[in-house]
């Protein structure tokens, strides 16, 4: 008889149950000490690392279990301390009872966060019964916001520059030839196309088709058979890669833009089709370049309203009236 996965991590954790234990809100958990006796305390920022992971779902991709969200080998989480938002059935219930350099290992039951309103409804990945494993990491902590700031940057460019190295590393293996732009954009030009080069200002028409560098899955198309969307340059009003990118280009120009992440949808994606700290591959072609439409005129506030003639006649009745 077969037993499947998620029974046997419950039997696994049973069985190791004198290893953990639990708070006021049933989450099962095991602090390994980090050799620090100072603990956390009230006002700290933490950098944490910190990874949850469904055993028993598994992921198509990897063939391993399914990891709903992981900040390991990527953008550790920063978090100041206090008491009265601690979490609960989370990592974060417990703490005040760690120090720097500790590791947590932590079991949340989807029941329970159910009945928390922390999911809204059962579904095929939080299913009734089910389990969420975690495992955070206490990194640091820093006692004002400059620290934190400066830390967190130095950890942003570290992660671009590792998400660079993958794109290199997969241009390179497919022996494909792409110039990189100075922010860490790599483009493929297969036309340049003809006059101007799109610039800001300038409104953009982009037929695309984009897909997850890591395993090829498209994520999002420009419809066929309708007119191409279009965009200003410069205006914030779609990824960096995009706005960067596209200046390579001229109308018909052709070709693929390989973006980084944090180019792209950075720590947060664009669920559900596009995970955290993905690169983006997008086939883009310019189909259109024009001078961007003025901006509707803002309103003018508190502005008095235009008033009709024959309400201002009975309003100068009133006064006659008035003065009688």
């Amino acid at each position: 008889m077969k037993i499947s996965t998620l029974l046997l991590s419950a039997i696994v954790l049973l069985a190791s149950c004198h290893q953990y234990d639990k708070t006021k809100s049933g989450l099962a958990f095991k602090i390994t000490s980090g050799g620090s006796k100072e603990k956390v305390k009230q006002g700290q920022f933490l950098k944490i690392n910190v990874e949850y992971t469904i055993p028993g779902l598994v992921d198509k991709n990897t063939r391993k279990d399914t990891v709903l969200n992981s900040s390991y080998e990527h953008i550790p989480a920063f978090t100041m301390v206090d008491t009265a938002r601690l979490g609960k059935h989370n990592f974060t219930e417990i703490l005040m009872d760690c120090a720097v350099g500790d590791k947590i290992e932590f079991v949340m039951s989807i029941d329970t966060l159910k009945k928390l309103g922390m999911i809204p409804e059962y579904s095929r990945v939080f299913a009734k019964g089910r389990t969420i494993h975690g495992r955070a990491e206490i990194l640091k902590s820093f006692t004002n916001e400059k620290d934190v700031n400066a830390d967190y940057l130095k950890e942003v460019d570290n992660e671009k520059q590792r998400e660079i190295t993958v794109i290199e590393k997969y241009l390179k293996e497919k022996s494909i030839k792409a110039e990189k732009t100075a922010s860490g954009i790599f483009a493929e030009i297969q036309n340049p196309g003809t006059g101007a080069k799109a610039d800001s200002g300038k409104s953009v028409s982009v037929e695309y088709k984009g897909s997850l560098m890591k395993n090829g899955v498209v994520f999002d198309s420009s419809a066929a058979g309708t007119p191409p969307p279009s965009f200003t340059l410069g205006t914030h009003s779609v990824i960096p890669g995009w706005d960067e990118g596209l200046r390579l280009f001229a109308v018909g120009g052709k070709g693929k833009l390989y973006i980084p992440a944090m180019l792209a949808y950075g720590p947060q994606g664009n669920p559900p089709v596009i995970p955290s700290f993905s690169n983006l591959i997008f086939e883009v072609s310019i189909k259109n370049i024009a001078d961007a439409p003025p901006p509707a005129p803002a309103a003018q506030p508190n502005a008095p309203h235009q008033i009709d003639p024959a309400t201002l006649e009975k309003i100068k009745q009133m006064q006659k009236q008035q003065h009688k």
